[in-house]
């Protein structure tokens, strides 16, 4: 998320009440979680294992509960809670809007567009030329739908990031301030969910079809062409690089990259990266030539073992 105005490392400093170790007037130009820094953003981090990969990141400022050495060029907020105070900041900068009607405030719609009866749109939406949406889908805040997209009956898009931190007294949601992008030709079924990114965006590749009831998790993005199938679940953080195809309920863990072309036949479990232009089968999904070999094997067991 960008700052409208970028801010000095001072003022964010007495904005949470923190000390900082830095340059002042150090520029702070937005907000990001670690999957998605950019240079000029903040960055939090409040556990040791993760200092070393948030002061090394793209992020030029460290939100962070312990001083320690500030690399060059970068500043830091030394905070006692980091994950709260990075929810302070995100929801100081982009707080909760609340709807009055069925459409928010500052939405643009294009002329063109054909939006049918009980669909619910949020603030600062941009819909394009000849999009189709059907009854029942609710559109949150930010989302941004480029030309001739079609989105299903009963699809939410844009519903807050799966993002928890566990603390003594329960649950705490770090609060969500990104958004969706559905590319030019991006075709929903009905009653998908697509999540918002925690703080940058959950982008849907031109020209890519998602069955009904299809899941795509915060900040994943898809690439152009994607095909997936009814009940695919993607967690998030996740890239499907161009011309993924997944077949129906196949399941995918966070934080990896499927090549492009790849395609992994129905009810697979993806728990790494997988190489582009292959065929891939199973739980956890492996080349599917492979997987035939140890399935004929595992056939030939009892044989083997009545022989033994």
């Amino acid at each position: 998320m960008k700052l409208q105005t970028p801010k000095s490392l001072k003022e964010i400093a007495e904005l949470l009440n923190c000390s900082f170790v830095g340059n002042p007037e150090h520029q702070i130009l937005g907000l990001n979680e670690i999957h998605c820094v950019e240079e000029g953003d903040v960055v939090f981090v409040d556990h040791p294992k993760y200092y070393d990969k948030a002061l090394k990141s793209k992020a030029t400022t460290i939100l962070i509960d312990k001083e320690v050495e500030c690399p060059e060029g970068k500043g830091l907020l030394v905070s006692e809670q980091p994950f709260d105070d990075f929810n302070r900041l995100t929801r100081h900068f982009r707080p909760t809007q609340f709807l009055n009607g069925n459409v928010g405030e500052h939405t643009k719609i294009a002329e063109s567009a054909q939006i049918y009866p009980n669909v619910t749109i949020g603030n600062n939406v941009i819909i394009g030329e000849n999009v189709v949406i059907y009854p029942g889908v609710v559109i949150m805040d930010y989302t941004i739908i480029e030309e001739n997209v079609v989105i299903g009956a009963n699809t939410v898009i844009g519903h807050s990031a799966f993002y928890y931190k566990k603390k003594e007294s329960g649950y705490d949601r770090l609060h969500t301030c990104g958004n969706v992008i559905l590319k030019k030709n991006v075709e929903l079924g009905a009653m998908c969910t697509i999540d918002a990114g925690v703080t940058a965006s959950t982008i849907i590749g031109k020209g890519s079809k998602l069955d009904n009831q299809v899941q795509i998790g915060h900040d994943t993005v898809l690439g152009a062409n994607c095909l997936l199938a009814a009940n695919v679940g993607i967690a998030g953080c996740t890239v499907l690089q161009d011309n993924v195809t997944m077949w129906g309920q196949v399941g995918c863990a966070s934080d990896v990259v499927i090549g492009e072309n790849a395609v992994v036949l129905a009810q697979s479990g993806i728990s790494k990266s997988l190489a582009p232009n292959k065929t891939y089968f199973g739980s956890p999904a492996k080349d599917i030539r492979l997987m035939y070999r140890e399935m004929a094997a595992l056939r030939k067991l009892p044989e083997i073992l009545e022989n033994m």
